[in-house]
């Protein structure tokens, strides 16, 4: 490892860049609602993270009668308009991306959104991302690692190099599985310890600095 690490700063979106969680937890129990079927605040909060054929397939069993892809086709739909409408932007994570961009360090999105969704936000910030990794382009989403690992492909680093902003138990998952360095945010669920994770309560005071210390094997907890 060299002493311009990281190579790459790896971001995921819903939840970590954007506070676009309350806008999928609306849009899931609308159509709930629409069939009848109960759904809590703390059931759209088992989906955070998670890829949308999982959280389609769970819709269905609980009752909401329609197809996967018109499930997935509804709830990208309301989303997006409404990220189109206002880009809920975590002022932490747009402070610290805008550090890292200013610094030089390669920037990649990885969601498990589609592309119509992470396009509504890339048209706010067209330069920011040098890769963008959307959840229909993947075999498998999250927690498996492949979105991690396309996107340190598509930018031709090592992903050993890497450090990854997540806020979900799904997307910590994907990170550490991928091997990137990983840092848990904890925005609406506890980022629980696991070996080698970063946790912090907010990307509010870190430093380009912490993250090529992270980069380089440094784990922090403010969590502990």
């Amino acid at each position: 490892m060299g002493a311009n690490l990281p190579a790459a700063v790896l971001w995921d979106m819903d939840g970590t860049l954007i506070d676009s969680e309350p806008y999928w937890i609306a849009a899931e129990t609308e159509l709930c609602t629409k069939f009848g079927v109960p759904w809590t605040h703390q059931d759209g909060l088992s989906l955070v993270g998670n890829s949308l054929e999982y959280s389609a397939g769970i819709l269905r069993e609980r009752g909401v009668l329609m197809e996967s892809h018109d499930i997935i086709d509804h709830l990208i739909g309301r989303v997006t308009m409404q990220v189109r409408e206002r880009a809920p932007w975590q002022q932490d994570a747009f402070d610290l991306l805008n550090d890292v961009l200013a610094a030089g360090i390669p920037c990649a999105l990885v969601t498990m959104s589609y592309k119509q969704l992470a396009d509504a936000l890339l048209a706010r910030v067209p330069e920011a991302f040098a890769v963008v990794v959307t959840g229909d382009e993947v075999a498998k989403g999250k927690p498996d690692p492949e979105a991690f690992l396309l996107a340190a492909s598509r930018l031709g680093v090592d992903i050993h190099e890497c450090v990854a902003f997540e806020d979900s138990i799904s997307g910590v998952a994907s990170a550490l599985a991928s091997a990137a360095r990983t840092v848990g945010v904890q925005r609406l669920i506890p980022v629980e310890p696991q070996a080698g994770l970063s946790r912090v309560a907010s990307l509010e005071g870190l430093t380009v600095a912490d993250i090529r210390e992270i980069a380089a094997g440094k784990v922090i907890d403010q969590l502990a």
